[in-house]
């Protein structure tokens, strides 16, 4: 399987525990690893038989900017549901951090693997 990958994503949202982060947007670092055959596309050029990542950007830039989550752990999940089904994903790697977040750390968050169902 090929793998069409978006890195460093930066989206600003509402996100965290703490009152000051219902308050305050924060900045969300996403990474993401999707399932793909590209060798349509390879031979063609053709757009259309591939998987968009400036769509799929799009779509999860618009979706986060949007939201307000207590956890990571909520985003990533609903943003693997956001990929995988309306983008005909089969399989997707997506991590999300949260830079800033722990002193000392220059990021933390989640990294999760799901299967289309």
């Amino acid at each position: 399987m090929d793998i069409v990958y978006i890195k460093e994503l930066e989206i600003e949202a509402i996100i965290g525990i703490y009152d000051w982060e219902r308050e305050q947007k924060q900045t969300i670092s996403l990474d993401l690893d999707m399932g793909c055959d590209i060798q349509a596309a390879a031979k063609s050029e053709d757009i259309s038989n591939t998987l968009d990542y400036k769509a799929v950007a799009k779509r999860l830039i618009d979706f986060v900017e949007g939201s307000e989550f207590f956890l990571v752990e909520t985003l990533a999940e609903e943003i693997a549901s956001i990929v995988l089904k309306e983008f005909s994903v089969p399989w997707l790697r997506l991590r999300v951090g949260k830079p800033g977040a722990v002193t000392g750390s220059k990021d933390v968050g989640v990294i999760i693997e799901r299967p289309s169902k």
